[in-house]
């Protein structure tokens, strides 16, 4: 079967069908490839099996969308994000041509597990640190290792990591075998996004659209993004939907305090 018979075939089997003839309409008329990442099923062992070889594909049809250095829209725990692989240098530029964000601003990365962070950053605090924070929706700006791509921020010593509480995502990065260069799925400057209609105007630029649902956190604030670059201080630079509980964390369990003069 063909990736757009794939598609339809899933459209076919699980959407409301007013919402599959505006689907299939767009997809036709923008080329895009939309897929449909299916909630787990709960209603027998036949159903679970037939959504394990449906995400399967999807995340197969989506790797491989990024391997051949495209970018691609996926969701995370907070937002709707785009995403191509932070080691490929044509797609980061790509991926900020699309976005039209400003080639100054710094692009975080996305790995699947706490292991992965230590082969693109050096890590100063301690992994407990880590696994209390990770997975959820928090970036921790470290200083990056040589390893990562040095024409991803170049004019930063630091980078942004993301270790989403979404099992898609984290799947992917396992399956490319590599970070994720990531940013939210929208035009620069614009809100942020929780549903896949709301970027609609990006389908055309993108290989793939992976539609989740509604993100559950309707707040569109993004990730808590804390600065862990200095040894035993922390420093908030954007507040995000988890800051109380990431401070709470940073101070009350591992022994972090503020950083006022960074």
């Amino acid at each position: 079967m063909s990736l757009y018979g794939f598609v339809r075939t899933l459209f076919l089997s699980h959407v409301y069908p007013h919402n599959l003839a505006r689907i299939e309409a767009m997809c036709k008329e923008l080329k895009a490839t939309v897929l449909r990442l299916l909630p787990q099923a709960s209603n027998g062992p036949l159903s679970q099996i037939g959504d394990k070889q449906d995400r399967l594909q999807i995340l197969k049809s989506t790797a491989k969308a990024l391997k051949d250095g495209n970018v691609v829209a996926v969701p995370t725990d907070t937002i709707y994000g785009l995403a191509c692989l932070a080691q490929n240098s044509a797609a980061i530029e790509k991926l900020y041509n699309i976005k039209g964000r400003n080639v100054n601003k710094p692009l975080a990365i996305c790995v699947g597990e706490v292991q992965d962070i230590y082969k693109y950053c050096k890590v100063v605090v301690k992994e407990e640190l880590l696994n209390d924070l990770f997975p959820g929706p928090v970036t921790l700006v470290l200083e990056r290792s040589a390893t990562l791509n040095s024409d991803l921020n170049p004019f930063t010593k630091l980078v942004g990591v993301r270790i989403p509480d979404h099992p898609f995502i984290r799947r992917l990065c396992q399956m490319c075998n590599e970070p994720l260069a990531l940013t939210s799925a929208n035009v620069s400057n614009q809100a942020s996004t929780v549903a896949v209609h709301e970027f609609e105007e990006l389908w055309p630029s993108l290989a793939v659209v992976v539609d989740g649902g509604p993100i559950a956190d309707q707040s569109r604030l993004g990730s808590t993004v804390v600065d862990l670059s200095v040894p035993d201080k922390y420093r908030i630079i954007r507040t995000g939907c988890a800051c109380l509980a990431t401070v709470d964390v940073l101070e009350n369990k591992c022994g972090l305090s503020k950083d006022y003069f960074s």
